[in-house]
């Protein structure tokens, strides 16, 4: 059980990772290739249990490499790509500049909490975000605190996302 939260976790964050970074002048829909590094203040595991090794692991450190198929829709309604969570996270507080943009996610459920979200642009096809997440996870009977930080740098591959599928659209208020 607690692998497959572990999982879910996982399959999040690395979405998370892939709100970090789009370009105003050139934040075009198209593929996008994200590199980025999660890195833990609180890991929900106890603290005799280390978090999975793998340089592109993102719990156990190092960098971690996503393609991203941005749509036009996500660029016209929040700026960015936002955070897909798999279920129980809302977008809210968007604000977008000419250069940036900031929001918001709250998530309820066995993964809860609020994070911070910015990105910020620049007119040669590359972007730095960040994400910051406080919150808990349910472990069967039990809730554990997370608290974790996600930096990452995009690149804009092209236009055309190939066999790359875009991500549902994430609820917002």
């Amino acid at each position: 059980m607690r692998g497959r939260q572990i999982a879910l976790l996982a399959s999040t964050s690395i979405v998370v990772l892939g709100v970090l970074a789009w370009a105003q002048a050139v934040r075009k829909p198209g593929l996008w290739e994200i590199t980025s590094v999660m890195t833990w203040q609180q890991s929900p595991l106890p603290p005799n249990v280390q978090m999975p090794a793998g340089a592109n692991s993102p719990f156990g450190g190092g960098s971690h490499t996503i393609q991203y198929c941005l749509t036009q829709a996500m660029i016209d309604r929040f700026g960015a790509p936002m955070p897909q969570s798999h279920g129980n996270c809302n977008i809210i507080n968007v604000s977008k500049t000419a250069d940036g943009m900031t929001a918001q996610m709250v998530c309820t459920g066995t993964f809860s909490g609020k994070g911070d979200v910015e990105s910020h642009w620049s007119d040669d096809g590359t972007a730095k975000g960040k994400v910051h997440f406080v919150g808990s996870m349910q472990m069967g009977q039990n809730s554990r605190p997370i608290e974790w930080t996600s930096e990452s740098t995009s690149v804009y591959k092209g236009p055309d996302c190939g066999s790359v599928q875009p991500p549902p659209m994430p609820a917002s208020n």
